[in-house]
C-alpha cells in the first residue's frame, strides 16, 4: 500500500498542516502527566513540520468523554507537556471548532502550533461523521496522520477527514510503527518467537490463529495460559480461565502441532488464595494447583524456560505480561522474560499498554528494538488486517 510521508511533502511553509496525534495519556488526580511516551513519540514529527514553516494544528482524544465536555478530559496538560519536549509554546484552543477557534488558527504565524481541545468531547469523532470532520479540516491544506494507537478506528479524525483535504500523509511515529511491524511480521529473520500474555484468550484469539500460520514458536502466560492448560486436562483451582474457549484452545495448539510450531506453556505458577496484593502465596507446578487458589504469576521454571526459547530467537514479537506484575508478589515472570526479551540477540517488537509499562518497570526499554505506542491497533496488525486509518492514506486508494 503506498504511503506517503510527512517529509516526502513539499513546501510546508505557511500552510495548515492538521497532524492527529495520540496523547491519551496517564494522568494522576491532580491533572499531573504521568508517563508521556505517547507525547514524545509525536515530537519529530510536529518538530519537522515547526521547521518547514508549517502552522500546525493538533488533534487528540483523551480518555472516554462520551461526547459530553468534561474538565477532567482536557488537552491542557498534554499542550503544557509537548511545549516542554518542543522548547517552545504551544497554543491550547478552547475548543475544537468555532469563531474562537477560527480566531486562533488565522492568528498563526509559520512555525506555530495550536492543540485543538479533545475530539471526543463531540459524539460526531467516533461515529466517524463527515461534517464533524468537516469542521476539524477548517481550511487546513495537508492533514498528517501520527497516531497509530488509534488508527485501528474509523473515526473522524483519523478516516473521514482524509477525504476532505487535499493532501495527505503519514508522520515519523506512523513510519516507525509500520516499518518495524514489517520487519517482524512480514518478512522476518527466523526463527520469529511471538510470546503473547494477558487475561484472556477472547481478546487475542484471532491474533493466535493467525501467528500460528506465521510464526515458529509461540509462549503463552499470564491469565489466558490457563485455559489451555485446562483444555489439556489439568485443574487449575481458581486461575482465569475462559469455558467455551476450551475447545478453541485445543484446536489451536493442534493446529501448530500439525504445522510444527513450538507451542510453550507455563510448568509452574504462582498461587494465591486471593486477588489481593497481601495474599498468601506460593510456587507449584502447573499439575499441583490447589482447589480454591489462583495462579496470579508464571514461576520461576517457567521464566527459566520462556528465557531458553529465546536463545535462538532472531526476532521476537510480545505482547501482554506473564502475571498481574502491578502487584509485587506477581511481578517476577513478567520481569524476568522482560530482560530475556531485551537481552537476546535479535530484532525485538513490543506492543501494548501493560508490556510497555512492564519493560519500563523493569529498566530495559531501552534495550528493545521497538515498542509500539499502540495496544488494539498493534493487535489488529498481528490479526493481518489492514487497520482503517492506515488504509485512508493510501495514496492511490
Amino acid at each position: 500500500m503506498p504511503i506517503r510521508y510527512i517529509d516526502q511533502l513539499k513546501d510546508l511553509k505557511g500552510k495548515k498542516v492538521f497532524i492527529r496525534v495520540d496523547f491519551n495519556v496517564p494522568q494522576d488526580d491532580k491533572g499531573n502527566i504521568t508517563e508521556d511516551t505517547r507525547i514524545a513519540g509525536a515530537v519529530p514529527t510536529i518538530k519537522y513540520a515547526v521547521e518547514q514553516g508549517a502552522k500546525v494544528i493538533l488533534a487528540s482524544h483523551l480518555g472516554r468523554p462520551k461526547g459530553e465536555k468534561k474538565p477532567k478530559y482536557t488537552m491542557a496538560p498534554a499542550s503544557k507537556r509537548l511545549g516542554q519536549l518542543l522548547g517552545k509554546r504551544v497554543t491550547q484552543a478552547s475548543d475544537c471548532f468555532g469563531p474562537d477557534v477560527d480566531k486562533s488558527i488565522e492568528s498563526m504565524k509559520p512555525g506555530d502550533v495550536v492543540m485543538l481541545e479533545n475530539v471526543r468531547f463531540y459524539a460526531g469523532e467516533e461515529k466517524n461523521d463527515v461534517e464533524f470532520a468537516r469542521l476539524l479540516a477548517n481550511g487546513c491544506e495537508i492533514y498528517v496522520n501520527d497516531a497509530f494507537a488509534v488508527s485501528h478506528r474509523a473515526h473522524a479524525s483519523v478516516e473521514a477527514i482524509t477525504k476532505l483535504v487535499p493532501t495527505i500523509a503519514a508522520g515519523f511515529l506512523m513510519k516507525n510503527e509500520m516499518t518495524f511491524f514489517d520487519k517482524a511480521m512480514s518478512n522476518p529473520v527466523r526463527p520469529l518467537v511471538a510470546i503473547l500474555g494477558g487475561a484472556k484468550v477472547s481478546g487475542k484469539l484471532e491474533v493466535l490463529e493467525t501467528l500460528v500460520n506465521k510464526v515458529d514458536k509461540i509462549v503463552i502466560g499470564g491469565g489466558m495460559a490457563f485455559t489451555f492448560l485446562k483444555a489439556m486436562g489439568y485443574g487449575v483451582g481458581k486461575s482465569l480461565v475462559e469455558d467455551e474457549l476450551i475447545p478453541t484452545a485445543k484446536k489451536i495448539m493442534d493446529k501448530a502441532r500439525k504445522k510444527g510450531v513450538m507451542f510453550y506453556l507455563p510448568v509452574d505458577c504462582v498461587v494465591a488464595n486471593a486477588f489481593e496484593a497481601t495474599a498468601t502465596n506460593f510456587v507449584t507446578t502447573v499439575q499441583e494447583i490447589p482447589e480454591g487458589w489462583m495462579a496470579l504469576d508464571i514461576g520461576p521454571a517457567s521464566a527459566t524456560l520462556f528465557t531458553e526459547t529465546l536463545r535462538d530467537a532472531k526476532t521476537v514479537i510480545w505482547n501482554g505480561p506473564m502475571g498481574v506484575f502491578e502487584m509485587d508478589a506477581f511481578s517476577r515472570g513478567t520481569y524476568v522474560v522482560a530482560e530475556a526479551v531485551a537481552n537476546c540477540y535479535a530484532t525485538t517488537v513490543i506492543g501494548g499498554g501493560d508490556t510497555d509499562a512492564a519493560v519500563n518497570k523493569a529498566g530495559v526499554a531501552s534495550k528493545v528494538s521497538y515498542i509500539s505506542t499502540g495496544g488494539g491497533a498493534f493487535l489488529e496488525l498481528l490479526e493481518g488486517k489492514i487497520l482503517p486509518g492506515v488504509k485512508a492514506l493510501d495514496v492511490k486508494k
